[in-house]
């Protein structure tokens, strides 16, 4: 089942029994608690979004309101709700939940009046979720009915239902601004795109209470499911991109770099030169773009350095232009840049080297590129980079692994790896969680997977309550070195149960392995740990298919292993007296505990 723009409906639909079974069938999926109060019928939607939710590796389990009743249920709870304890709410209404509307007699300061009692209605509502539940809340936003009493004065009228779902939409945006957990499901651009006429087909409301038609239920699914595997860090980070046909026009290897189409002055050129503007937006959000083409490389990057095109030979974080097969190329810039194979989107023209990886590797995303026309289309609505969050870690990350090449080449250069290490002239601030960094804190819980010892996943809202709680030890770790500057790259968060801490987190950023950051946290862990009269710190080891190179992790920091099940899950013990500061080469600028 292709999961990617454009779906395919009716299938999903017809089909939905056995694409679930099938997807159930993979392993280490995170169990999620997703409420859904509904303003209208929820339970196909709940159904589709099972369906992509668990494509994302997310296995849901959901609370539905009954029909209409979102507002009760938001506001005064209910047993069944209270004892769920959802991870996520999504508020799925319409413009058919206003309850009160302009007419031709209305004042203006009557309409807004009217205007702030519905808004107050759904804010006071998110407030008490909040309240009760802190986690993140998903809203719809007001899509429109698809006719207009005024015409076009509808839009530009105070008294017209255009210009009132308008200006509701923008109270919803500025809330969505100053709450960090509120993210806005955009309906009203997913009719747009669908079409209104189709969207807004009466006849599913009037026979079975649906707020938009039926195939296009699975399109609304998808981007609820797009925002909560945004929320739990399973976007996708990096492009693979093919070149001849895909990032210009013609064959260079044919046509020379003279004869690609790429620039203003013929159409085709400029679909292709919009496409790389594109592709270098993207990059500047954070996502990695990498180069996978069969060509020689002398004729790729005179091609990257047309005069014309828009990216550069130095927005590409890795090159690969030769005569390999692309799966194989593909995994060597996994290797290179210490990714996930589970990281990328593989985006060329050919049908043959698209059915070449998706079949290799499935948990590559294979958008199917026919037109280059469509390139841009395809792949924006197919949500692989989903943004509930931007950081300033995100829109320098592929500076992040630019200066990362510059580390290998010192590398090489020096035989001693010590000497390599005292080279890079790193600092470290290890510090307790500070409201700067909650977001990429939250993030990285999300997004490690291979340096993550028990693989808890956290909101931000979870990580803030950590924070604020005298119970628990919570350490960052930021890098820096003579080649850039690494971000937060390592968190350590403990509870501490009278004089023993166990670690319930503890993940590194791979792009920073080996450099000794792992022993600077140990360090600063135990003397944190030993100004808290802790006299144990216990650690937990959770194995999954990625994390296995930290499996001894514990027994190099110098714990001993005290137990260990058939699962493989192992449990572990350090006496504070006894540990030996490590005092990697790193100069330790800044640490200290609340």
């Amino acid at each position: 089942m292709n999961f990617t723009y454009p779906l395919d409906s009716g299938q999903m639909l017809r089909k939905k029994r056995a694409i679930r079974q099938s997807l159930l069938k993979q392993e280490n999926l995170i169990p999620k608690r997703i409420a859904v109060l509904g303003g209208s019928t929820t339970s196909e939607i709940v159904e589709q979004m099972e369906l992509f939710l668990l494509h994302y590796g997310i296995q849901p389990e959901f609370y539905q309101s009954e029909y209409g009743l979102y507002w009760e249920d938001a506001m005064f709870g209910n047993e069944r709700l209270d004892a769920f304890q959802p991870d996520i709410v999504f508020i799925h209404t319409s413009w058919r939940n206003i309850t009160r509307w302009p007419d031709m007699k209305s004042s203006k300061a009557s309409v807004n009046e009217m205007l702030m009692e519905q808004y107050g209605r759904f804010e006071m509502m998110w407030e008490k979720i909040t309240e009760r539940f802190h986690c993140p809340v998903i809203q719809n936003n007001f899509d429109r009915p698809n006719w207009r009493l005024l015409g076009n004065q509808d839009i530009s009228d105070y008294r017209g239902r255009s210009r009132f779902l308008f200006s509701m939409n923008q109270r919803l945006y500025e809330y969505a601004e100053h709450h960090e957990q509120f993210y806005i499901n955009d309906i009203d651009y997913l009719a747009a795109c669908y079409g209104l006429d189709q969207w807004a087909d009466p006849l599913y409301w009037h026979m079975y209470k649906y707020a938009l038609c039926l195939d296009a239920i699975p399109y609304l699914s998808k981007s609820v499911a797009d925002i909560i595997k945004s929320i739990y860090g399973k976007n996708k980070k990096a492009i693979a991109i093919d070149l001849d046909n895909t990032l210009w026009g013609g064959v260079i290897g044919d046509d020379g770099a003279d004869g690609i189409r790429i620039g203003p002055e013929i159409p085709t050129g400029q679909v292709y030169a919009e496409f790389q503007k594109y592709l270098k937006e993207l990059k500047e959000l954070g996502i990695l773009l990498t180069v996978n083409s069969k060509n020689d490389e002398k004729n790729a990057l005179a091609g990257l350095s047309h005069p014309d095109g828009v990216l550069r030979p130095d927005d590409f974080v890795c090159i690969k232009a030769n005569w390999e097969n692309k799966d194989k190329n593909l995994m060597d810039i996994a290797d290179e840049l210490n990714l996930g194979i589970d990281s990328f989107v593989f985006i060329d023209d050919s049908p043959a080297e698209r059915e070449m990886v998706a079949a290799s590797m499935p948990s590559v995303a294979v958008p199917v590129m026919d037109k280059a026309e469509n390139y841009i289309r395809i792949l924006d609505k197919s949500g692989f980079f989903e943004m509930t969050s931007l950081s300033g870690d995100d829109i320098s990350r592929t500076e992040m692994y630019m200066a990362n090449k510059e580390r290998l080449k010192l590398e090489r250069t020096l035989c001693n790896y010590n000497e390599y290490l005292k080279n890079l002239e790193m600092e470290a601030w290890i510090l307790p969680f500070d409201s700067m960094h909650m977001q990429r804190i939250a993030q990285l819980t999300n997004k490690s997977n291979q340096f993550n010892l028990t693989t808890l996943r956290c909101s931000e809202a979870d990580i803030r309550k950590m924070s604020a709680s005298s119970d628990y030890l919570c350490l960052y770790g930021k890098l820096k070195d003579k080649f850039g500057d690494n971000g937060v790259v390592s968190i350590v968060v403990g509870r501490q149960t009278n004089e023993e801490l166990h670690i319930e987190l503890w993940l590194m950023s791979c792009r920073v392995l080996k450099r000794g950051m792992e022993d600077a946290m140990m360090d600063a862990l135990a003397e944190s740990a030993g100004a808290r009269s802790v006299k144990k710190i216990i650690g937990y080891y959770y194995p999954t298919p990625k994390n296995s190179m930290v499996r001894e992790f514990y027994g190099h920091m110098g714990f001993q292993k005290i137990k260990q099940d058939e699962e493989g899950n192992t449990v572990w013990e350090l006496e504070t007296a006894s540990y030996i500061l490590k005092k990697p080469p790193i100069k330790v600028i800044k640490q200290r505990e609340k």
